[in-house]
């Protein structure tokens, strides 16, 4: 049976979070849906994959209690999984920015559609800005976009402090990947006095999926995505790319070469970088891992 990939995320005011938790961890495992939702007092956002024909049950409910809308979703069709369970939980941002009192519902940029992006970024007077991490942004990108260098969204407030005199009556544009990044991004540039803010509207994913590869698109690269296929190319197919399992960073096939490379253990990126006792750890999980695969492949027989 086919599988949905379904990505959305919603700013919204949530009472009480925990009590919307229960009850959708409830109604997910009922659907066998696997993913990771994280809800708080400013939303919903998630990614999750189900069996194809529960999916529209799943976004009903989701509309129906979130207020999310047709338009949030971000669908991608896939053979099997690419979670392993289900992960329902509370936070105190949906996205974490770090500035409690920012709030899109409020004030937040305007949307660029997918299909007026190119265009739109390739006006003299716009700058844009990747608002993903920068091991993210190093695997692909839109063209002449501003990398922060973030090791994680947390630090996007402080890098625009820095940069701010400096672009401060530019147009800003800016991006992610499925959009939540960007538009929490927008609402506080707006909050710093940028009068012109815009972010594309449901991020890179959406920008994939209405736009592609056409030879007009400014995207060069994969795009990493929080799931097992590791990334998507501009077809949104999965990439070649596999997590190093030690330090989660993303590999190249070629990279598993590298002498410095063990399944499970370490990589170029991270050899020389884990306690004697930690590696002991992830060789013995490792060996377990194996174990158990070899197990099933025995009574697969």
């Amino acid at each position: 049976m086919t599988k949905t990939i379904l990505a959305f995320y919603k700013f919204l005011h949530l009472q009480n979070p925990q009590k919307e938790k229960a009850k959708l961890a409830a109604f997910l495992e009922e659907n066998s849906t696997v993913g990771t939702i994280i809800l708080s007092n400013e939303g919903i956002n998630g990614m999750c994959s189900l069996d194809t024909d529960k999916t529209e049950k799943v976004k009903s409910y989701l509309q129906q209690n979130f207020t999310v809308t047709k338009s949030d979703f971000k669908e991608n069709i896939a053979h099997s999984n690419v979670f392993k369970k289900l992960s329902v939980k509370v936070k105190k941002e949906i996205v974490t920015l770090g500035l409690p009192k920012i709030d899109p519902t409020v004030i937040v940029g305007t949307y660029i559609e997918p299909e007026d992006w190119d265009s739109f970024i390739s006006k003299r007077e716009v700058v844009t800005i990747d608002t993903r991490n920068d091991f993210e942004v190093k695997l692909g990108t839109f063209e002449g976009s501003v990398n922060p260098q973030t090791v994680s969204f947390h630090e996007f407030s402080e890098w625009w402090k820095d940069k701010s005199k400096a672009l401060k009556n530019k147009k800003i544009a800016m991006f992610c990947t499925g959009g939540i990044r960007c538009e929490k991004a927008t609402s506080f540039l707006k909050t710093e006095g940028i009068e012109e803010v815009y972010h594309l509207k449901g991020g890179i994913l959406n920008y994939f999926d209405k736009v592609g590869n056409s030879e007009t698109s400014k995207w060069k690269g994969d795009c990493f995505v929080f799931d097992q296929r590791v990334t998507v190319n501009s077809h949104l197919e999965p990439g070649d790319y596999e997590l190093c399992h030690a330090c989660r960073s993303p590999l190249r096939l070629t990279d598993k070469n590298h002498e410095h490379y063990e399944k499970g253990v370490s990589c170029h990126k991270c050899f020389g970088t884990k306690t004697d006792k930690k590696i002991s750890s992830l060789k013995e999980r490792k060996k377990q891992i194996e174990l158990l695969q070899d197990r099933r492949r025995k009574n697969e027989r």
